[in-house]
């Protein structure tokens, strides 16, 4: 069996580099709202930012304590509670991240006037939390994916565009739209590809991922697909001007690493070892395309 070290255990059981699905949709939401209106509300964006972070904290604590109650996390070394020894304190934490990230977001939203957000974002949350609480753990079922997509794509990163206007009145366009569309895909990614090292943990407990479902090689080419259908949709939209020239170029400028996530889990997705690693390169792509679309909508309102 593989020996980790403490060091290594904490820092996977952090999760810190996933927490870019919190920055990249209110970013990529912010740079569209600059787009369409020129303004930019700083402190309403970082109070944003560290609620976004408190629920993505409250999803990776309570993903573990129910995956500890089922038994699929019982030989995962990174989970917090097997780290900590305690599912109630785990689960504590979790509650106390929630409430307060969920105060953040309100406020932000009462701030703005905007009752369209609030509803957005309780969707979003919603999402999250019928797919892994009890009774629902739609991820059980292999849903998690198309909850992921909506909870980061067109809710969370359309909310977050509304919170960023003076006015209660902004239209949501087909910009936002299609760059929330982008993020899903790419926050969806991630998810996908932490299945393929837990494949047979899942299955021993009835968890049926898309991976336990068509296995590591068909996945290895739903991956690949997934990749391509992200570069095509980007050229589609900037073909058709919904998204900026600007950010056509720019994210095309992030192909070799969309490359570079399809080299890795085909070369890998039977390495139960390697392919841990996968959802990391998605981070990556993740993080550095929304990156290169938010500076693209940023360009696009300097320049026009």
């Amino acid at each position: 069996m593989e020996e980790i070290s403490t060091v290594t255990l904490i820092w996977r059981a952090a999760k810190l580099p996933i927490y870019s699905v919190a920055l990249v949709p209110l970013t990529v939401a912010t740079a569209a709202a600059y787009l369409q209106t020129g303004l930019f509300f700083a402190r309403r964006y970082f109070v944003l930012l560290a609620s976004s972070v408190l629920v993505i904290t409250w999803l990776n604590l309570s993903n573990d304590v129910y995956d500890f109650d089922t038994g699929a996390d019982i030989n995962k070394k990174e989970s917090v509670v097997n780290i900590v020894g305690s599912r109630t304190g785990t689960f504590i934490a979790a509650c106390i991240s929630l409430v307060l990230g969920l105060s953040g977001l309100i406020l932000a939203s009462v701030e703005a006037g905007n009752l369209r957000s609030i509803l957005l974002l309780a969707s979003a949350i919603t999402c999250g939390y019928i797919y892994q609480c009890p009774p629902f753990r739609l991820s059980y079922q292999g849903l998690g994916e198309p909850l992921c997509f909506a909870a980061f794509g067109p809710f969370a990163t359309t909310a977050f565009y509304l919170l960023q206007s003076k006015t209660s009145e902004v239209p949501i366009t087909g910009t936002v739209l299609s760059a929330s569309l982008l993020v899903g895909l790419t926050t969806s990614l991630i998810l996908f590809c932490s299945h393929f090292h837990q494949v047979d943990g899942d299955q021993a407990v009835g968890k049926f991922s898309p991976l336990v479902r068509l296995g590591t090689r068909t996945g290895s080419e739903i991956v690949k697909i997934s990749v391509m259908v992200l570069y095509s949709i980007l050229f589609v939209l900037g073909l058709t001007r919904t998204l900026p020239f600007a950010c056509i170029i720019l994210c095309a400028i992030t192909i070799p690493i969309g490359r570079l996530v399809i080299s890795y889990v085909e070369a890998n997705h039977q390495d139960k070892t390697k392919i841990f690693m996968a959802k990391y390169y998605c981070v990556r792509l993740h993080a550095i395309f929304g990156a290169a679309l938010a500076a693209g909508l940023v360009a696009a309102r300097m320049l026009a």
